[in-house]
Parts: C-alpha cells; sequence; structure tokens
C-alpha cells in the first residue's frame, strides 16, 4: 500500500458495536502488512480508547472514528459526545497496557467531546535467518 487511505466509521456509541471498529482495524491492518500479534495488540488498545470515550455508551449518540493507513502505519481518531460520561481519563492500569501495544496514544476532551487517537507503526519485516 503505497498511498495513504482514509476510512471513516460511525456507530452507535453503545459497547456492542465496538466490535464493528475492531474488525475495520484488523481488515486495515493486515492490509498493511501488520502481524497476527501487531492486529491484536491494536485490537486491545482500540477497545481501551473506546470504552474510554464511550464509557457505558450514551443512547442516540455516535462514535466516530477515523482510521488512516500509510506504509506499515495505522493512526485511528476517535470522537464521540461526552455528556453523560464527563471528562475522559484514562486509568493507570489502562495507561500501562496502551503503552505497551501502541505507539502512541492520547486522549482529550474537545468542547464537549471526547476524543482518541492512536498510532500504531509495525516494525520493518525481519530479514530472514539461516540456522
Amino acid at each position: 500500500m503505497s498511498s495513504p487511505q482514509e476510512v471513516l466509521l460511525r456507530v452507535p456509541a453503545v459497547p456492542e458495536f465496538l466490535r464493528v471498529a475492531r474488525i475495520t482495524a484488523s481488515g486495515l491492518a493486515s492490509r498493511v502488512g501488520f502481524s497476527l500479534d501487531e492486529v491484536d495488540d491494536l485490537r486491545l488498545a482500540l477497545d481501551e480508547l473506546c470504552f474510554t470515550a464511550i464509557g457505558r455508551g450514551l443512547d442516540n449518540e455516535e462514535l466516530e472514528l477515523r482510521y488512516s493507513t500509510s506504509a506499515r502505519t495505522l493512526s485511528i481518531n476517535g470522537a464521540t459526545l461526552s455528556a453523560a460520561n464527563g471528562r475522559p481519563t484514562v486509568g493507570e492500569f489502562s495507561q500501562q497496557i496502551l503503552t505497551a501495544l501502541v505507539d502512541e496514544h492520547r486522549v482529550w476532551d474537545d468542547n464537549g467531546k471526547n476524543c482518541f487517537s492512536l498510532v500504531k507503526r509495525s516494525p520493518a519485516k525481519p530479514k530472514n535467518r539461516t540456522s
């Protein structure tokens, strides 16, 4: 995949629809060339950030996800209204998980919206080793 590509996904801001967000991330990560372990890491990190943004969910609201791919990199930005959830915060344990799973992540409030971003880069393919 040589040129950057972008996918926009809007799902109801409730936990039951996060599976669609994970499936989309998995498909795009595979296209970029991520290993199965890297795809799993990405899915776990996305779950953490989506739950941080939506909490238990907001009736009649949407979670908007923007996936951007480029050479061996996947970036995901998410946003939803935060009326019932307040400021998004990442707990200490979740922070450790995210730091271990993705290269960059951030959570913030933007004028009443809970927002997050993550970047996952796949390292260059290892060279074939001979025994």
